[in-house]
């Protein structure tokens, strides 16, 4: 293989870096004195949910002089004292506050913009209240638990005039953009497959109950999910593997790399019109999302999206006179020397973030849209949910994009939304 046709993260930092992206963190020249605009300028944050992705999405924030985080909230106190000792030593000050109730954050009359990096079953509530209480939100993907929970956080940051940042992070990677704007402007002529390969699911035995660790609020991780006892497995980092939290690696990295080809295909907007396939479920166990899974999508001009386990992760697109292959820090087109061809003035040009993080910041403050708006985002999780809705179903679906509904078939319609546990609603 030439050494063209591959595009490493060494060469990708060097092409990125001779395209003059932005920094992540923004310069004392850019900000001003020592590197701080005055406390009225800074938009203020308040981080929900520490764990994993909230801690290092705070870590991110942190690093941006023209925001300050003033407040952390989490069901796992020791997490939320944690982010806060963190916070004050980036600040140098004891001024971060810690909730243990998102309820309570929301209300504070001093923050701008929340983050929310909660369990997937947490992200509809607390956007759709940060929305109404006139909050922007950077939230972590997927960005629903459901289609219902997904439609209702995009019209609610719709109808309150939010910015909204999914945090689809490959958005904002030049490779990511540059591989869809290839494919949209012709490069590889006519598109007509799209394969996403994503890593199969874990499999667990039976998980025996547990007494709730001292300082851990069980029942508000819950949340508007069945009871059941707990079990360290069910929470923090495994909860994806559970569909009454999430719905397994088609809706984790398939969150992503779905995300990706619904770019590239130019069908963010919109959805596939026919849903066909397979899974292995477990039949035992605490965890019982698919380990391995096969989905064949259909648009309505013919081009068929290919998601499974089989396949490198990542996102391959294929067309009549060529493909594109694009992961995290790896380009590899066919032919290769499309590496190095340029999107001319009146060509396609997709939208350019200078980070995600920072992305979101800038647009918070110009209101202009972010690049992984609530829309997107919410067509993209679409994407991964009718995948699973299949696979449980074991029988083709045809939808309707436009109503968001399955075409004469009441079953699949009540797979769209789930009962909520009292208290918790999505109005």
């Amino acid at each position: 293989m030439p050494p063209h046709s591959l595009l490493t993260r060494r060469t990708f930092l060097r092409a990125a870096a001779s395209a003059a992206f932005a920094p992540y963190v923004i310069t004392s020249t850019a900000l001003g004195k020592g590197g701080v605009p005055p406390a009225s300028e800074r938009i203020t944050m308040g981080c929900i949910g520490t764990g994993n992705m909230g801690m290092g999405d705070m870590m991110i924030f942190l690093g941006h002089g023209d925001c300050r985080v003033v407040a952390v909230c989490d069901v796992d106190a020791a997490r939320a004292r944690d982010a806060a000792q963190r916070t004050n030593l980036r600040y140098r000050d004891k001024g971060c506050a810690v909730h243990r109730d998102f309820r309570e954050l929301l209300a504070r009359k001093d923050i701008d913009a929340v983050c929310i990096a909660t369990p997937d079953h947490w992200h509809a509530i607390p956007t759709i209240m940060a929305a109404k209480a006139g909050k922007d939100i950077f939230c972590q993907k997927p960005l629903s638990l459901t289609i219902e929970e997904g439609r209702a956080m995009s019209d609610a940051v719709k109808r309150y005039r939010r910015v909204f940042q999914c945090g689809s992070q490959q958005r904002s990677s030049w490779e990511f953009r540059f591989a869809c704007e290839l494919v949209r402007n012709g490069r590889i002529g006519k598109l007509h497959t799209i394969r996403t390969g994503l890593y199969p699911g874990p499999r667990t035995g039976i998980q025996k109950p547990q007494p709730v660790p001292p300082g851990f609020d069980y029942d508000m991780w819950l949340g508007q999910a069945p009871c059941a006892p707990y079990t360290p497995s069910r929470c923090h980092g495994s909860f994806r593997y559970i569909f009454d939290y999430s719905g397994g690696n088609m809706t984790d990295f398939g969150a992503h790399h779905n995300d990706i080809a619904q770019w590239g295909n130019g069908t963010e907007l919109t959805g596939p019109v026919e849903i066909e396939g397979r899974g292995d479920f477990p039949k035992e166990g605490l965890f019982n999302t698919a380990v391995h899974f096969h989905v064949e999508y259909t648009y309505a001009d013919g081009t068929m999206l290919i998601c499974d386990d089989h396949h490198p992760n990542g996102v391959l697109f294929i067309g009549t006179e060529g493909s594109v292959y694009v992961d995290r820090g790896v380009l590899r087109p066919d032919p290769p020397s499309l590496i190095r061809s340029e999107i001319g003035p009146g060509e396609l040009h997709l939208y350019k973030s200078p980070g995600h993080h920072l992305n979101f910041l800038e647009c918070a403050r110009s209101r202009k849209e972010t690049v992984a708006p609530a829309e997107v985002a919410h067509r993209s999780a679409t994407i991964c949910h009718l995948g699973n809705m299949a696979m449980l179903l074991g029988r083709k679906l045809r939808w309707d994009p436009g109503r968001e509904r399955f075409v004469n078939d009441p079953e699949a319609d009540r797979l769209i939304g789930r009962p909520m546990r009292s208290p918790w609603t999505l109005t």
